[in-house]
Protein backbone atom coordinates (compact mmCIF):
# COMPACT_ATOMS: atom_id res chain seq x y z
CA UNK A 1 0.00 0.00 0.00
CA UNK A 2 2.66 2.17 1.12
CA UNK A 3 4.11 1.69 -2.25
CA UNK A 4 0.99 2.22 -4.51
CA UNK A 5 0.47 5.49 -2.26
CA UNK A 6 4.49 6.57 -3.41
CA UNK A 7 3.66 5.41 -6.87
CA UNK A 8 0.68 7.89 -7.15
CA UNK A 9 2.00 10.56 -5.11
CA UNK A 10 4.67 10.82 -7.81
CA UNK A 11 2.49 10.41 -10.73
CA UNK A 12 0.32 13.41 -9.52
CA UNK A 13 3.95 15.59 -8.82
CA UNK A 14 4.88 15.00 -12.36
CA UNK A 15 1.63 15.27 -14.14
CA UNK A 16 0.89 18.44 -12.13
CA UNK A 17 2.73 21.15 -14.48
CA UNK A 18 1.37 19.62 -17.97
CA UNK A 19 -1.98 19.96 -16.20
CA UNK A 20 -1.32 23.86 -15.00
CA UNK A 21 0.48 24.31 -19.35
CA UNK A 22 -2.94 22.76 -20.38
CA UNK A 23 -5.14 25.46 -18.03
CA UNK A 24 -2.55 28.20 -19.03
CA UNK A 25 -3.30 27.46 -22.62
CA UNK A 26 -7.14 27.59 -22.41
CA UNK A 27 -7.12 31.02 -20.42
CA UNK A 28 -6.54 29.79 -17.35
CA UNK A 29 -8.15 26.76 -14.61
CA UNK A 30 -11.49 26.07 -15.14
CA UNK A 31 -14.48 28.08 -12.74
CA UNK A 32 -16.13 24.91 -12.64
CA UNK A 33 -13.90 22.17 -12.69
CA UNK A 34 -16.91 19.47 -11.50
CA UNK A 35 -18.75 20.23 -14.44
CA UNK A 36 -17.77 17.71 -17.18
CA UNK A 37 -18.39 17.63 -21.25
CA UNK A 38 -21.43 16.11 -22.54
CA UNK A 39 -19.22 14.50 -25.38
CA UNK A 40 -16.25 14.51 -26.58
CA UNK A 41 -14.67 18.01 -27.82
CA UNK A 42 -17.57 20.03 -26.26
CA UNK A 43 -14.54 21.88 -24.82
CA UNK A 44 -10.94 21.96 -24.73
CA UNK A 45 -10.68 20.66 -27.96
CA UNK A 46 -7.42 19.73 -28.69
CA UNK A 47 -5.29 22.95 -29.21
CA UNK A 48 -3.79 23.63 -32.76
CA UNK A 49 -0.81 25.33 -34.09
CA UNK A 50 -1.02 27.08 -37.55
CA UNK A 51 1.69 26.94 -39.96
CA UNK A 52 1.22 30.21 -41.47
CA UNK A 53 3.09 33.80 -40.09
CA UNK A 54 -0.50 36.58 -40.12
CA UNK A 55 -0.04 40.10 -40.83
CA UNK A 56 -2.08 42.34 -39.69
CA UNK A 57 -2.57 45.93 -41.04
CA UNK A 58 -4.94 48.74 -40.08
CA UNK A 59 -7.25 49.64 -42.54
CA UNK A 60 -9.17 52.75 -40.55
CA UNK A 61 -8.48 54.28 -36.99
CA UNK A 62 -10.31 57.15 -34.94
CA UNK A 63 -13.72 55.07 -34.70
CA UNK A 64 -15.48 55.52 -31.20
CA UNK A 65 -16.07 51.98 -30.12
CA UNK A 66 -17.17 49.99 -33.52
CA UNK A 67 -19.64 47.28 -32.87
CA UNK A 68 -20.63 45.84 -36.18
CA UNK A 69 -19.40 45.85 -39.70
CA UNK A 70 -21.06 45.20 -43.24
CA UNK A 71 -18.89 45.00 -46.55
CA UNK A 72 -20.44 46.77 -49.39
CA UNK A 73 -19.99 45.71 -53.11
CA UNK A 74 -18.02 48.39 -54.06
CA UNK A 75 -15.11 47.32 -51.48
CA UNK A 76 -15.82 49.69 -48.55
CA UNK A 77 -17.54 49.04 -45.62
CA UNK A 78 -20.05 50.15 -43.11
CA UNK A 79 -19.55 50.54 -39.50
CA UNK A 80 -21.36 51.10 -36.29
CA UNK A 81 -20.26 53.21 -33.71
CA UNK A 82 -21.69 51.89 -30.31
CA UNK A 83 -22.16 56.21 -29.12
CA UNK A 84 -24.73 55.76 -31.85
CA UNK A 85 -22.98 56.79 -35.19
CA UNK A 86 -23.06 54.80 -38.93
CA UNK A 87 -19.54 54.90 -40.14
CA UNK A 88 -18.91 54.61 -44.30
CA UNK A 89 -15.45 53.77 -44.96
CA UNK A 90 -14.22 54.02 -48.66
CA UNK A 91 -12.70 51.19 -50.23
CA UNK A 92 -9.68 53.12 -50.31
CA UNK A 93 -9.34 53.06 -46.63
CA UNK A 94 -10.77 56.53 -45.94
CA UNK A 95 -12.70 56.86 -42.78
CA UNK A 96 -15.71 59.36 -43.98
CA UNK A 97 -15.91 62.29 -41.50
CA UNK A 98 -19.27 62.82 -41.36
CA UNK A 99 -21.75 60.09 -39.94
CA UNK A 100 -24.14 58.55 -42.77
CA UNK A 101 -27.79 60.36 -41.42
CA UNK A 102 -31.11 59.12 -40.53
CA UNK A 103 -29.89 56.72 -38.22
CA UNK A 104 -32.51 56.07 -35.18
CA UNK A 105 -31.82 57.78 -31.53
CA UNK A 106 -29.68 55.19 -29.56
CA UNK A 107 -29.73 54.83 -25.61
CA UNK A 108 -25.96 54.92 -25.39
CA UNK A 109 -26.01 53.93 -21.77
CA UNK A 110 -23.50 50.99 -20.78
CA UNK A 111 -23.78 48.20 -22.91
CA UNK A 112 -26.49 49.93 -25.17
CA UNK A 113 -25.99 52.00 -28.07
CA UNK A 114 -26.19 51.80 -32.55
CA UNK A 115 -25.07 48.11 -32.56
CA UNK A 116 -25.25 45.49 -35.63
CA UNK A 117 -25.39 46.56 -39.35
CA UNK A 118 -26.29 44.01 -41.78
CA UNK A 119 -26.94 44.05 -45.68
CA UNK A 120 -30.25 43.26 -47.35
CA UNK A 121 -29.80 39.86 -49.09
CA UNK A 122 -30.76 42.35 -51.84
CA UNK A 123 -29.02 45.02 -51.63
CA UNK A 124 -27.61 45.58 -54.88
CA UNK A 125 -31.09 46.73 -56.28
CA UNK A 126 -32.69 47.89 -52.96
CA UNK A 127 -30.14 49.52 -50.90
CA UNK A 128 -31.82 48.22 -47.66
CA UNK A 129 -29.95 47.71 -44.89
CA UNK A 130 -30.52 46.57 -41.13
CA UNK A 131 -29.60 48.10 -37.80
CA UNK A 132 -29.60 46.72 -34.12
CA UNK A 133 -29.82 49.17 -31.21
CA UNK A 134 -30.79 50.16 -27.98
CA UNK A 135 -33.78 51.77 -28.30
CA UNK A 136 -35.13 54.21 -25.52
CA UNK A 137 -38.35 53.90 -23.91
CA UNK A 138 -40.29 56.15 -21.44
CA UNK A 139 -38.75 56.00 -18.07
CA UNK A 140 -35.39 55.68 -18.86
CA UNK A 141 -35.64 52.15 -19.75
CA UNK A 142 -35.09 51.02 -23.11
CA UNK A 143 -34.97 47.45 -25.27
CA UNK A 144 -32.99 45.85 -28.06
CA UNK A 145 -34.63 47.26 -31.60
CA UNK A 146 -34.09 46.31 -35.19
CA UNK A 147 -34.61 48.17 -37.98
CA UNK A 148 -34.38 48.52 -41.90
CA UNK A 149 -33.53 51.34 -43.96
CA UNK A 150 -32.61 52.45 -47.54
CA UNK A 151 -29.05 53.38 -47.90
CA UNK A 152 -28.70 56.53 -50.25
CA UNK A 153 -26.45 55.74 -53.47
CA UNK A 154 -24.01 58.69 -52.40
CA UNK A 155 -23.86 56.38 -48.80
CA UNK A 156 -24.31 59.67 -46.55
CA UNK A 157 -28.02 59.39 -45.80
CA UNK A 158 -30.46 56.92 -44.73
CA UNK A 159 -34.41 57.24 -45.46
CA UNK A 160 -37.64 54.65 -44.82
CA UNK A 161 -36.57 54.17 -41.24
CA UNK A 162 -38.74 51.61 -39.80
CA UNK A 163 -38.86 49.46 -37.19
CA UNK A 164 -39.16 45.84 -37.55
CA UNK A 165 -38.46 44.31 -34.30
CA UNK A 166 -38.94 45.87 -30.85
CA UNK A 167 -38.05 43.80 -27.99
CA UNK A 168 -40.96 43.87 -25.00
CA UNK A 169 -41.17 44.28 -22.33
CA UNK A 170 -39.50 47.67 -21.76
CA UNK A 171 -35.81 47.13 -19.54
CA UNK A 172 -34.42 49.61 -16.20
CA UNK A 173 -31.07 47.97 -16.98
CA UNK A 174 -29.07 49.07 -19.85
CA UNK A 175 -27.14 45.47 -20.45
CA UNK A 176 -27.27 42.45 -22.35
CA UNK A 177 -28.97 43.36 -25.91
CA UNK A 178 -27.50 40.42 -27.94
CA UNK A 179 -28.49 42.36 -31.15
CA UNK A 180 -27.10 40.37 -34.03
CA UNK A 181 -28.98 40.17 -36.72
CA UNK A 182 -28.27 37.67 -39.95
CA UNK A 183 -30.74 38.23 -43.27
CA UNK A 184 -31.55 34.53 -44.69
CA UNK A 185 -33.63 32.80 -47.04
CA UNK A 186 -35.71 35.55 -47.09
CA UNK A 187 -36.06 35.59 -43.20
CA UNK A 188 -34.26 37.76 -40.96
CA UNK A 189 -33.27 36.89 -37.38
CA UNK A 190 -32.14 38.73 -34.34
CA UNK A 191 -30.34 37.85 -31.39
CA UNK A 192 -31.47 39.35 -28.17
CA UNK A 193 -30.00 39.44 -24.68
CA UNK A 194 -31.76 39.14 -21.40
CA UNK A 195 -30.92 42.19 -19.41
CA UNK A 196 -28.53 41.00 -17.11
CA UNK A 197 -30.42 41.69 -13.75
CA UNK A 198 -31.60 38.42 -12.02
CA UNK A 199 -35.24 38.84 -12.21
CA UNK A 200 -34.44 39.73 -16.06
CA UNK A 201 -32.69 37.25 -16.71
CA UNK A 202 -35.93 34.39 -15.81
CA UNK A 203 -37.36 36.34 -18.68
CA UNK A 204 -35.31 33.79 -21.29
CA UNK A 205 -37.85 31.09 -20.48
CA UNK A 206 -40.77 32.93 -21.01
CA UNK A 207 -42.77 33.00 -24.25
CA UNK A 208 -44.58 36.03 -23.59
CA UNK A 209 -41.58 38.10 -23.31
CA UNK A 210 -38.45 38.40 -26.13
CA UNK A 211 -35.70 38.46 -23.48
CA UNK A 212 -33.23 35.43 -24.28
CA UNK A 213 -34.33 34.95 -27.46
CA UNK A 214 -33.61 34.58 -31.08
CA UNK A 215 -36.28 36.30 -33.38
CA UNK A 216 -37.11 35.53 -36.94
CA UNK A 217 -39.30 38.15 -38.96
CA UNK A 218 -39.46 38.55 -42.38
CA UNK A 219 -37.65 42.13 -43.91
CA UNK A 220 -40.45 44.01 -43.07
CA UNK A 221 -41.19 42.69 -39.77
CA UNK A 222 -43.75 40.43 -40.30
CA UNK A 223 -44.52 36.93 -38.80
CA UNK A 224 -43.80 34.05 -40.35
CA UNK A 225 -46.56 31.32 -40.82
CA UNK A 226 -44.13 28.55 -39.86
CA UNK A 227 -42.39 29.94 -37.03
CA UNK A 228 -42.51 27.09 -34.34
CA UNK A 229 -44.49 29.32 -31.47
CA UNK A 230 -47.43 31.03 -34.02
CA UNK A 231 -50.74 29.87 -32.30
CA UNK A 232 -49.33 28.55 -29.19
CA UNK A 233 -51.69 30.77 -26.02
CA UNK A 234 -49.60 33.48 -24.46
CA UNK A 235 -46.96 33.47 -26.80
CA UNK A 236 -45.23 36.36 -28.95
CA UNK A 237 -44.94 34.54 -32.36
CA UNK A 238 -41.84 36.14 -33.92
CA UNK A 239 -39.96 34.27 -31.39
CA UNK A 240 -37.83 31.20 -33.19
CA UNK A 241 -36.07 29.82 -30.63
CA UNK A 242 -35.03 30.98 -26.34
CA UNK A 243 -33.53 30.53 -23.33
CA UNK A 244 -29.86 32.14 -24.57
CA UNK A 245 -28.15 35.01 -22.10
CA UNK A 246 -26.73 37.18 -24.81
CA UNK A 247 -26.01 36.30 -28.28
CA UNK A 248 -23.70 38.65 -29.33
CA UNK A 249 -22.79 36.14 -32.55
CA UNK A 250 -24.32 34.43 -35.49
CA UNK A 251 -23.13 33.56 -39.17
CA UNK A 252 -23.96 31.27 -41.53
CA UNK A 253 -22.38 28.44 -42.72
CA UNK A 254 -21.77 27.94 -46.05
CA UNK A 255 -21.78 24.58 -46.49
CA UNK A 256 -24.83 23.58 -45.03
CA UNK A 257 -26.90 26.87 -45.00
CA UNK A 258 -27.19 26.70 -40.89
CA UNK A 259 -27.52 29.80 -38.40
CA UNK A 260 -24.48 29.57 -35.52
CA UNK A 261 -25.19 31.19 -32.78
CA UNK A 262 -22.02 32.48 -30.29
CA UNK A 263 -23.11 33.59 -27.08
CA UNK A 264 -21.17 35.37 -23.87
CA UNK A 265 -21.66 32.86 -20.42
CA UNK A 266 -21.41 34.14 -16.73
CA UNK A 267 -18.24 33.32 -15.15
CA UNK A 268 -17.36 30.44 -17.31
CA UNK A 269 -20.09 28.81 -19.95
CA UNK A 270 -19.39 30.67 -23.15
CA UNK A 271 -21.81 28.68 -25.63
CA UNK A 272 -21.63 27.78 -29.30
CA UNK A 273 -24.83 26.86 -30.67
CA UNK A 274 -26.26 25.35 -33.65
CA UNK A 275 -29.73 27.54 -34.32
CA UNK A 276 -33.10 25.34 -34.75
CA UNK A 277 -36.51 25.76 -34.57
CA UNK A 278 -38.25 26.01 -31.21
CA UNK A 279 -35.06 24.85 -29.30
CA UNK A 280 -34.60 25.77 -25.56
CA UNK A 281 -30.95 26.34 -24.88
CA UNK A 282 -31.72 26.16 -20.99
CA UNK A 283 -30.41 29.56 -19.63
CA UNK A 284 -30.44 30.52 -16.84
CA UNK A 285 -31.97 27.04 -15.82
CA UNK A 286 -29.01 25.46 -16.76
CA UNK A 287 -24.89 26.83 -17.78
CA UNK A 288 -21.78 25.08 -17.80
CA UNK A 289 -20.57 28.64 -15.95
CA UNK A 290 -21.63 30.21 -12.27
CA UNK A 291 -22.62 33.69 -11.62
CA UNK A 292 -19.28 36.26 -10.84
CA UNK A 293 -19.69 35.84 -7.05
CA UNK A 294 -19.12 32.23 -7.41
CA UNK A 295 -22.93 30.82 -6.49
CA UNK A 296 -24.65 27.87 -9.16
CA UNK A 297 -26.62 29.15 -11.83
CA UNK A 298 -29.93 27.89 -11.63
CA UNK A 299 -30.28 24.22 -11.03
CA UNK A 300 -26.82 24.58 -10.38
CA UNK A 301 -26.31 21.34 -12.96
CA UNK A 302 -24.85 22.08 -16.67
CA UNK A 303 -27.46 20.17 -18.49
CA UNK A 304 -30.87 18.92 -17.89
CA UNK A 305 -33.48 16.92 -20.51
CA UNK A 306 -35.52 19.21 -22.84
CA UNK A 307 -32.50 21.79 -23.57
CA UNK A 308 -30.10 21.90 -26.48
CA UNK A 309 -26.44 20.90 -25.51
CA UNK A 310 -23.78 23.59 -26.61
CA UNK A 311 -21.60 22.73 -29.61
CA UNK A 312 -18.92 24.40 -27.49
CA UNK A 313 -18.01 25.98 -24.75
CA UNK A 314 -15.14 27.93 -22.63
CA UNK A 315 -14.62 27.64 -19.08
CA UNK A 316 -12.90 30.47 -18.46
CA UNK A 317 -14.49 32.35 -21.04
CA UNK A 318 -13.04 34.22 -24.27
CA UNK A 319 -15.81 37.04 -23.74
CA UNK A 320 -16.76 36.69 -27.09
CA UNK A 321 -18.28 39.14 -29.36
CA UNK A 322 -19.26 38.43 -33.19
CA UNK A 323 -17.70 35.54 -35.63
CA UNK A 324 -18.02 34.35 -39.02
CA UNK A 325 -17.17 31.29 -41.11
CA UNK A 326 -14.09 31.51 -43.24
CA UNK A 327 -14.27 32.09 -47.13
CA UNK A 328 -12.45 33.22 -49.80
CA UNK A 329 -9.05 32.67 -51.09
CA UNK A 330 -6.89 34.79 -48.74
CA UNK A 331 -6.17 31.86 -45.77
CA UNK A 332 -8.12 29.43 -48.09
CA UNK A 333 -6.54 26.43 -45.97
CA UNK A 334 -8.79 27.78 -43.04
CA UNK A 335 -11.85 27.62 -45.01
CA UNK A 336 -14.89 26.44 -43.11
CA UNK A 337 -13.27 27.40 -40.07
CA UNK A 338 -15.27 29.38 -37.27
CA UNK A 339 -13.09 32.73 -36.80
CA UNK A 340 -14.36 34.46 -33.57
CA UNK A 341 -13.77 37.33 -31.52
CA UNK A 342 -12.15 37.62 -28.04
CA UNK A 343 -12.90 40.79 -25.52
CA UNK A 344 -11.56 39.05 -22.94
CA UNK A 345 -8.48 37.82 -22.96
CA UNK A 346 -8.66 39.83 -26.40
CA UNK A 347 -7.57 38.53 -29.75
CA UNK A 348 -9.44 36.09 -32.30
CA UNK A 349 -9.99 32.34 -31.92
CA UNK A 350 -10.00 29.98 -34.47
CA UNK A 351 -12.09 26.28 -34.29
CA UNK A 352 -11.72 23.57 -37.28
CA UNK A 353 -15.32 21.72 -37.46
CA UNK A 354 -16.17 17.92 -38.78
CA UNK A 355 -19.83 18.28 -39.30
CA UNK A 356 -21.39 19.75 -36.16
CA UNK A 357 -18.56 19.06 -33.70
CA UNK A 358 -15.74 21.20 -32.66
CA UNK A 359 -12.38 19.42 -32.96
CA UNK A 360 -9.75 21.87 -32.46
CA UNK A 361 -8.72 25.35 -31.04
CA UNK A 362 -6.49 27.94 -31.73
CA UNK A 363 -5.55 31.27 -30.21
CA UNK A 364 -4.53 34.01 -32.18
CA UNK A 365 -3.28 37.33 -32.22
CA UNK A 366 -3.79 38.36 -28.54
CA UNK A 367 -2.20 41.69 -29.13
CA UNK A 368 -5.77 42.51 -30.67
CA UNK A 369 -6.68 43.22 -27.41
CA UNK A 370 -10.47 43.51 -27.10
CA UNK A 371 -12.46 42.29 -30.31
CA UNK A 372 -15.83 42.90 -30.72
CA UNK A 373 -16.18 41.82 -34.71
CA UNK A 374 -15.42 39.88 -37.46
CA UNK A 375 -16.67 39.88 -41.05
CA UNK A 376 -14.63 38.09 -43.92
CA UNK A 377 -13.90 41.11 -46.89
CA UNK A 378 -14.36 39.82 -50.70
CA UNK A 379 -10.92 38.54 -51.08
CA UNK A 380 -11.13 36.35 -47.93
CA UNK A 381 -9.23 38.11 -45.58
CA UNK A 382 -10.15 38.91 -42.06
CA UNK A 383 -11.41 42.26 -40.60
CA UNK A 384 -11.47 42.69 -37.19
CA UNK A 385 -12.91 45.60 -34.83
CA UNK A 386 -11.25 46.38 -32.20
CA UNK A 387 -13.46 48.02 -29.23
CA UNK A 388 -11.06 50.46 -27.16
CA UNK A 389 -8.78 51.39 -29.56
CA UNK A 390 -11.18 52.09 -32.27
CA UNK A 391 -9.97 50.10 -35.50
CA UNK A 392 -10.74 48.39 -38.43
CA UNK A 393 -7.98 46.09 -39.36
CA UNK A 394 -7.36 43.60 -41.49
CA UNK A 395 -5.46 39.67 -41.29
CA UNK A 396 -4.06 38.23 -43.98
CA UNK A 397 -1.46 35.23 -44.44
CA UNK A 398 2.77 36.98 -44.61
CA UNK A 399 4.53 36.85 -48.08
Amino acid sequence: MKNAYTLALLASVISAPAFAQNDAAYGGPKNVPEFQPAFENQTRAPLLQSDVALNVEDVATGLDHPWGIAVLPDGGYLVTERTGQLRHITAEGQLVNTPIEGVPQVHNVRQGGLLDVALAEDFSESRVIFLTYSKPMQGNTSVTAAARAVLSEDISSLSEVQDIFVQQPPSPTPMHYGSRIIPHNGYTYITTGEHSSRQEREYAQDLDKTYGKIIRVTPTGETPDDNPFVGQQGAIDTIYALGVRNVQGADIQPATGDIWLLGHGPRGGDELNKLQAGANYGWPVVSYGETYGGRPIGSGHPRAEGFEEPRYYWDPVIAPGGFAFKTGDELSQWNGNIIASSLNPGGIVRLTLEGDTITGEERLLPNLGRVRDIEIDQDGSILALTDASGKVVRITAKD
